[in-house]
């Protein structure tokens, strides 16, 4: 019990440290996009239509980051751009056309090597209550990223995986 108590600590800590360096970097990006698509579209432009349950970013947990990249550049053909410096070392990003995408990371013992789904939801507050109201574990609390990039929060799904949440409120 005491040991489970201690993983989700040093994992709520890596999730926080890893969602502000995250959000920064697709603050840069979308910033950047946002100018390009303004300078190329209308005056009107509808805001994206959000996609409860879509899994929209997954962050892979690795105990060799380096070759897990190489594999999934090999194997899967996913580009990634230029590592993020964290705390906790290099963070390898990689996204699709589709708006999808992830991170690559370095495991943070007693972590064992895994995977953290992040789905988007409409109302973060809602989701994160109906969560352990349905039986899954806080491991972090819903909490707004930097640039005004939404909120995140993930739990413990019964059985112990982690599922994360992000939406814009």
């Amino acid at each position: 019990m005491a040991k489970a108590k201690s993983v989700r600590k040093k994992a709520k800590k890596v999730a926080k440290k890893v969602a502000k360096k995250v959000a920064k970097k697709v603050a840069k990006r979308s910033t950047v996009r946002r100018s390009k698509r303004a300078a190329e579209s209308s005056p009107k432009v509808a805001a994206p239509k959000p996609r409860p349950g879509v899994i929209t970013h997954t962050e892979l947990a690795s105990a060799d980051p380096p070759a897990t990249r190489a594999w999934c550049q090999k194997v899967l053909g996913w580009k990634f751009g230029d590592a993020m410096s964290t705390p906790t070392g290099p963070y390898h990003m990689w996204r699709f056309e589709n708006g999808t995408g992830g991170g690559i990371r370095a495991t943070n013992p007693p972590e064992a090597p895994g995977t953290i789904p992040y789905c988007e939801v409409a109302d973060i507050q809602a989701t994160f209550s109906k969560a352990l109201a349905a039986g899954a574990t806080a491991m972090f609390r819903p909490e707004p990223l930097p640039s005004g990039m939404g909120w995140i929060a993930i739990v413990a799904a019964p059985g112990g995986v982690p599922i994360g949440f992000w939406a814009m409120k």
